[in-house]
């Protein structure tokens, strides 16, 4: 059957609504979700009072109080920023897979391919066994981060002397590093404080629990121009998609891009991995749910990787603080679980 002129016309009309549709449901599921978190735990708190709370702090004397001052320190001062934390590396790890799988044309890759979370876990266990806080609450982080970006430095490096800078030697190359890496942070925790190595195997396993206001500028900071970037080079990551040979006939500096994606990749993952220690599957899972509902085209899927990574990280922390409560679990075993479960069905659908 023919189209008519009037169909045809508006097919555009109707994939645009269709985009919008998905793009306001993730920013309504994520706006939910951060409100369940913020509510959840503990000791729970009405939504009405979260409400009032949020109200009040961001425009005061709005609202008259009727909450403890207790319940205001949960809400304000431990739960929104943590959820916040949790939206901003979750939007990181999963724009970042995004990015990777892409340019590596590998449907595994995540942001921990180069060795930058080993590198981050390497900062962090000297920060926290060796070092002491120098710097205060800031130390962990900052040696994590620090440690990242060194990791990224040496695989750029090996890649460059080796020459490695297809996408299968660039993935050799992190893995090696990485193995490298994790072996220099084992020794720092045999030499280190028995008595301080729960600390570390919490960090290590992932954990959002010193979320605080005046750090959530960090992976702010990074995530806005680095996502801005990325999303910018979606023609490019397309065409980077269907293999070196057709980008490169369509003018783009295959290796140099490569790299660059790279580059900033390490930089939004460094300092995720600063604030929330190793949080895995993120980046894996989000970009092929994505392109399950969206297609292929990187325009949409980064972008909304981001969205419902942000969405993913937020609901699974709740759930990690209301598991065990009062305890948390670090977020790393729900990720992980939920990981291995996301895998064997996408296993099964592919058969």
């Amino acid at each position: 059957m023919t189209e008519t002129p009037l169909a045809t016309a508006a097919h555009p009309a109707l994939r645009l609504s269709r985009k919008a549709g998905v793009v306001l449901g993730g920013c309504g599921m994520l706006f939910a979700a951060i409100l369940v978190a913020v509510s959840t735990g503990a000791v729970p708190v009405p939504l009405a009072t979260v409400w009032g709370v949020l109200a009040n702090e961001l425009v005061p004397g709005i609202v008259t109080p009727d909450w403890t001052a207790g319940r205001e320190a949960i809400v304000w001062d431990i739960r929104f920023p943590r959820a916040l934390l949790a939206a901003l590396v979750g939007a990181g790890l999963g724009i970042t897979g995004a990015a990777l799988q892409s340019v590596t044309r590998n449907p595994l890759a995540d942001p921990h391919l180069l060795g930058i979370s080993s590198g981050g876990a390497f900062g962090a266990i000297a920060a926290l066994l060796h070092t002491g806080l120098f710097l205060g609450l800031l130390t962990v982080p900052l040696m994590a981060f620090g440690g990242a970006l060194a990791a990224t430095v040496l695989v750029l490096a090996v890649a460059r002397v080796t020459g490695a800078t297809s996408a299968d030697r660039l993935v050799l190359a992190g893995v090696a590093v990485s193995f490298i890496i994790m072996a220099g942070a084992n020794i720092l925790i045999f030499l280190g404080d028995p008595k301080a190595t729960h600390t570390v195997v919490f960090w290590m396993l992932g954990g959002l629990g010193l979320a605080q206001w005046s750090h959530l500028i960090y992976p702010l900071a990074v995530l806005v121009p680095a996502g801005l970037w990325l999303w910018s080079q979606a023609p490019a990551l397309n065409a980077m998609s269907l293999g070196d040979e057709t980008a490169a006939s369509l003018g783009i500096p295959v290796a140099r891009f490569r790299l660059s994606v790279f580059v900033a990749g390490a930089l939004v993952t460094g300092v995720m991995v600063a604030f929330s220690g190793i949080i895995g599957f993120v980046g894996l899972m989000m970009p092929h749910l994505v392109r399950l509902v969206a297609g292929g085209d990187n325009a949409r899927v980064l972008p909304l990787s981001a969205l419902f990574g942000a969405v993913f990280l937020v609901l699974a922390d709740t759930l990690a603080r209301v598991i065990m409560a009062p305890e948390d679990m670090p977020i790393g075993v729900v990720t992980g679980l939920v990981g291995g479960v996301f895998f064997l069905w996408l296993m099964a659908r592919r058969a």
